[in-house]
């Protein structure tokens, strides 16, 4: 676990897929072709208190969907990249829009889809619920699914490996 959090110390930057990461893989239509996706509001919260201690946030998903665009503007989440089925020339866009290196991301996927990011970049890590060949390529993988609280984790790990949660947790307190 070491490791993992001097990893987390470096990162500057999170990205996450959607469909098995924040929603838990679900994908209901409705008969007019309405998309509908659930978000864990604790998932969501994660994402801004980490925003707000510096680190960016960062969509990329192969799927292109009003309702993801409208959630992540809630959010303030200002870096997302639909309808990516090869997320590497997003990936190498962010990168180079924030002026980071591999060492300074960390990807957070749910499938083999992931695996050309999650294999460049400082910290990959996949939801417990993940395809197992991309499990096998994480360096972390959340006790909790996708959807699930998964992505409110990879938050809280890695505010704690820099130095911020106790002090973002405390803000409640006041």
């Amino acid at each position: 676990m070491q490791d993992i959090l001097e990893k987390a110390r470096n990162i500057r930057l999170v990205i996450f897929d959607v469909d098995g990461v924040l929603t838990d893989g679900s994908l209901f239509l409705g008969d007019d072709g309405q998309e509908y996706k659930a978000f864990n509001s604790q998932d969501g919260h994660g994402m801004v208190m980490l925003r707000d201690r510096g680190v960016e946030i960062g969509i990329i998903t192969g799927r292109t969907s009003e309702v993801v665009r409208l959630r992540m503007e809630s959010l303030g989440i200002r870096h997302l990249f639909q309808g990516q089925r090869d997320k590497r020339p997003a990936y190498r866009e962010l990168k180079k829009r924030l002026g980071l290196d591999d060492e300074q991301v960390a990807y957070v996927g749910d499938d083999v889809v992931d695996l050309p990011v999650m294999t460049k970049v400082g910290l990959a890590i996949a939801v417990q619920n993940a395809h197992p060949f991309a499990r096998r390529h994480a360096h972390w993988i959340t006790p909790s699914p996708g959807g699930r609280g998964a992505a409110r984790e990879v938050c809280e790990l890695i505010m704690e490996a820099q130095g911020t949660l106790d002090a973002a947790l405390r803000s409640y307190l006041k």
